[in-house]
């Protein structure tokens, strides 16, 4: 789909995006002992499931069955794929016992699917949205070449994170996923107050996060969330160069 409006990053973003300072890398550690503890790097968690539902109501990506959004990402080239992201209605419980919303992941190009992922959310008592594993593969014409990245709070050391936290603020710093050598993904808060204008609108006091991976150093990917929402942006700035923008949204809740 031909893209009506040019994105937009104010001047206030592009001046983060080139100077704003690092975010922890994955092996950080900090203390993680309850849901309103923030994890950190590689240290366990250990969760209560009666703290958790697959009622996700954060306001900075609310989820409700049905809920939809499209994208489209283009690279420095230009080319570009397909983004459809779904909340199912369907739930998966992970061997940390806690029940988690699907969300469905998937990258097409051209019309072909190259990505297909199974995401794992659920909302703690707190509000904080964790993630808590996925099942993922990546295709080639039609055949599945391969399921790296896939993993699951509670298996094989692997270790929950933080999708979105129900407080952000500008500093807070989080792990997102932790499974050595597999997913080793962190972020860092850098505002609640941007500007960001996509083909579904243009949005104010939107949520800007940097994240980073110990297994890509030299990637770095900055995300922009609006509220009631969800992310209407991602911008991949080193490690590769490509914009992921909000074209449709379909709300149920």
């Amino acid at each position: 789909m031909r893209i009506s409006r040019k994105f937009v990053v104010p001047a206030s973003v592009a001046v983060m995006l080139s100077a704003c300072g690092g975010s922890p890398a994955a092996g950080d550690s900090a203390a993680s002992a309850s849901p309103a503890a923030l994890p950190r790097g590689t240290e366990a968690v250990h969760l209560d499931p009666h703290d958790f539902t697959t009622a996700i109501t954060n306001p900075w990506w609310p989820m409700a069955v049905g809920d939809r959004w499209s994208y489209t990402e283009t690279d420095a080239d230009g080319a570009e794929q397909r983004v459809e992201v779904t909340v199912l209605d369907e739930t998966q419980k992970v061997a940390m016992g806690i029940e988690a919303r699907v969300v469905h992941d998937q990258v097409t190009d051209h019309g072909a699917v190259v990505e297909d992922t199974r995401d794992w959310y659920a909302q703690d008592a707190d509000g904080n949205i964790w993630y808590l594993g996925e099942r993922t593969a990546e295709y080639e014409n039609g055949h599945v070449t391969s399921t790296e990245g896939s993993w699951e709070a509670g298996v094989d050391g692997a270790q929950p994170g933080i999708a979105i936290p129900a407080e952000p603020r500008p500093g807070l710093a989080y792990r997102q996923e932790y499974l050595k050598g597999q997913a080793e993904d962190a972020a860092r808060v850098l505002s609640t107050d941007e500007q960001v204008e996509v083909p579904t609108g243009h949005y104010t006091g939107v949520l800007m996060t940097r994240e980073t991976t110990r297994l890509e150093p030299d990637s770095t990917e900055y995300k922009f969330y609006a509220r009631g929402i969800g992310e209407v942006m991602a911008v991949q700035t080193s490690g590769g160069t490509s914009t992921e923008r909000l074209v449709r949204t379909t709300r149920t809740g």
